[in-house]
């Protein structure tokens, strides 16, 4: 790639050069009946426009600018503008709380502060507590310590900024989500961001004629850098503020959608539907469908199998990633291998993989260990934290934390978080195999596997279990059901509930310790 495109930035200007007058977004918010649109030409000058809003505000190559909005286009107008005056963009969740802010802002140190109107509240009650020059709002109801994003932007010039930059400069530091945790700052460079576009188009194989419908939170690492495979060869995109079933396939049908990234709740619900009778497919147009792919957690195969028997001609994949390597597609089941669903797959393109103990040694294969990466989506670092840095990257790998095993075919399988194996009697009991085999119970609609503290054997395995609607499911049926699992597997206590997850669709197993931790019995749905 030539020194001209060493920056996404560089690549929406392409775009708007090669096709002005063609749609680059289109935002929907199926609640309010609402759809705009923007073509490549408007997008590109737009960002130009924030990129001198922020160069006038003193922003410059290195400075920080935190970025809190819920998906718009206007959240894209903002993270390219950025991007173009070299600043680090600091995309930060819409489920942070203040003291969230308070902490990642502390982190950054940024000299200005962009945000929705929708949290105003969360920022005022830390305000006088955070050492930020300017602030700028977008909305309508704007606060008097802030200016107007709209009102900035009018009267901005679309003059393309001159700031230089290199593929080593950094150009963002994402938070991880903070479900166990402080959220830690990653520092990604431009380079990072470059390796997510190339790897995604090679595995996905984005054309010009695809549309992409964006669903997940534009803040994290996931759906965003799958866009970029679009990104780089002129793709469109549809972003899709508010997800039900029924929304999703209205996207896809009425905007010719081909690639839809999901979640595995969002897919669960789909399906649910269906079987349901509450929604049909022929009331859609969805031949253009090519591709269905998900990420950010373990997938159940039962899952991808009930899919395909709805849709048998559209193509699958599984996508695994983290913040750390720039997002996803580090490693990929890949179309042709639905034969290995329920892996992560192999390393993906121009990405290398490996399965280590304790002490960074490869392990056997079928072996399970800690699985490490390297590529040219490493980050740089964790931000401030050189303890966290030196522990994660070693030697130019980086360790996950994910515990997987190897087959003879070169597939990887996730295991499941090292943090989160339970020791019952001496044994390792991972998490997801209970999961994924409670959840082939046709009335289970999601479960989750923790450990439950126990005087005699340390921990026992713990299973949470959301009943699919319309489903009963008693204690007894679902211990029955786990007779076939090996002793040390099966769950010795049951609960019913709601399965709680991050915007990205992770499980949040501190919640669920927090609230079924120290009960006293399990109890019976019916």
């Amino acid at each position: 790639m030539s020194d001209t495109y060493t920056h996404i930035g560089e690549m929406l200007a392409r775009n708007a050069r090669m096709y002005p007058n063609e749609i680059a977004l289109v935002e929907r918010i199926p609640a309010q009946k609402i759809r705009k649109e923007i073509t490549w030409k408007q997008f590109d000058e737009c960002a130009n426009r924030f990129a001198d809003v922020l160069i006038k505000k003193g922003v410059s190559k290195g400075s920080k600018v935190v970025h809190l909005m819920h998906n718009s286009i206007d959240w894209l107008i903002a993270y390219f503008g950025i991007v173009r005056t070299g600043a680090w963009v600091v995309p930060l969740s819409f489920r942070f709380t203040s003291e969230d802010i308070k902490y990642c802002t502390d982190v950054a140190e940024p000299n200005l502060l962009l945000f929705g109107e929708e949290f105003t509240g969360r920022i005022e009650a830390i305000r006088d507590e955070l050492a930020i020059e300017h602030y700028i709002c977008a909305g309508q109801d704007i606060p008097e310590y802030a200016e107007s994003f709209g009102k900035l932007m009018d009267a901005a010039q679309p003059t393309p900024s001159d700031v230089r930059l290199t593929y080593e400069d950094p150009c963002g530091l994402y938070f991880t989500s903070g479900t166990t945790g402080r959220p830690k700052p990653i520092l990604l460079t431009h380079k990072n961001m470059l390796c997510a576009c190339i790897t995604e188009n090679i595995h996905h194989g984005q054309k010009k004629e695809d549309n992409f419908i964006l669903i997940p939170p534009l803040y994290h690492t996931g759906a965003k850098m799958h866009w970029f495979g679009s990104l780089i060869v002129g793709g469109r995109a549809v972003i899709l503020k508010g997800v039900s079933p029924e929304w999703i396939m209205e996207a896809t049908s009425e905007e010719g959608g081909t690639i839809v990234w999901l979640l595995v709740p969002w897919a669960q619900d789909i399906l649910l539907k269906l079987d349901r009778g509450e929604m049909n497919l022929s009331d859609y147009k969805l031949d253009q469908w090519r591709l269905m792919h998900i990420g950010a957690m373990p997938v159940p195969p039962s899952l991808i199998r009930r899919w395909k028997e709805y849709f048998p001609r559209m193509d699958y994949d599984t996508t695994y990633g983290l913040s750390e390597v720039s997002g996803p597609n580090c490693m990929h089941l890949g179309i042709e291998n639905i034969h290995k669903v329920g892996s992560i797959g192999r390393p993906g393109f121009n990405w290398e993989a490996r399965i280590v103990d304790e002490q960074g040694q490869v392990v056997e294969t079928g072996k399970t260990g800690e699985l490490i990466l390297r590529g040219d989506g490493v980050m740089r670092e964790y931000y401030k934290n050189l303890e966290a840095t030196a522990d994660a990257l070693r030697d130019g790998w980086l360790y996950s934390g994910d515990m997987a095993r190897e087959d003879e075919d070169g597939f990887f399988y996730l295991v499941d978080r090292k943090k989160d194996v339970i020791i019952t009697g001496g044994e390792n009991v991972f998490p997801v195999e209970v999961e994924h085999f409670v959840y082939s119970h046709p009335s289970v609609k999601d479960a989750a596997a923790i450990g439950y503290p126990d005087e005699r054997l340390g921990e026992i395995v713990a299973i949470v279990i959301e009943v699919a609607p319309g489903k009963a499911l008693s204690e007894e049926e679902v211990l029955h059901y786990c007779e076939k699992l090996p002793r040390f597997k099966r769950p010795r206590k049951v609960f019913f509930g709601e399965i709680p997850r991050s915007p990205t669709g992770k499980i949040e197993k501190p919640k669920l310790r927090k609230k079924y931790i120290g009960r006293k019995e399990a109890f019976k749905v019916t």
